[in-house]
């Protein structure tokens, strides 16, 4: 993945793109069936099409700020296994980071690749513990990606 996830994270906005035109089409017939439609129907299919748009709407505007990349996460993973197949990074570090940012990226709702998730399993323990009780008293799904985070770029440097 030489691109670092920026072909992926472009893909995912075109898509939100194409999505967002659909609705704006959508709701431009519903607009030009409204006589045809009952007044509920016009109205919860209405309030439905611009639900759809603003969270797409609010989807682009993250990736657009920076907010929302595919390149953060995959990077952070592979400059991890790089830094331990040149000695950067001892092993049982790399494998407590691993540990806690598949964690987090779990809690924040990703859906790990099997890979990720046989690598969870067999390094699950002590560490993992205390990190998912951590995680649990901050509460908020941000700080412990925030923390997971914290300590990726600590052990970049």
């Amino acid at each position: 993945m030489a691109s670092r996830g920026t072909t992926e994270t472009s893909k995912l906005k075109q898509n939100l793109e194409e999505q967002l035109d659909r609705l704006m089409q959508q709701l431009q017939d519903l607009e030009e069936c409204r006589e045809e439609l009952d007044a509920d129907e016009y109205e919860e299919t209405k309030k439905e099409t611009l639900e759809q748009l603003s969270e797409i709407n609010d989807s682009l505007k993250k990736i657009m700020s920076g907010d929302m990349t595919l390149v953060d996460e995959l990077s952070g993973m592979q400059l991890m296994d790089r830094d331990l197949m040149v000695g950067k990074l001892g092993r049982d570090l790399y494998t407590q980071q691993k540990v806690e940012i598949l964690t987090a990226l779990r809690k924040l709702g990703e859906k790990l690749t099997p890979d990720d998730e046989t690598f969870l399993s067999a390094n699950a323990g002590a560490a993992l513990s205390q990190f998912e009780k951590a995680s649990t008293d901050l509460g908020s799904g941000d700080k412990v990606f925030a923390l997971a985070n914290f300590e990726v770029e600590k052990a970049k440097q």
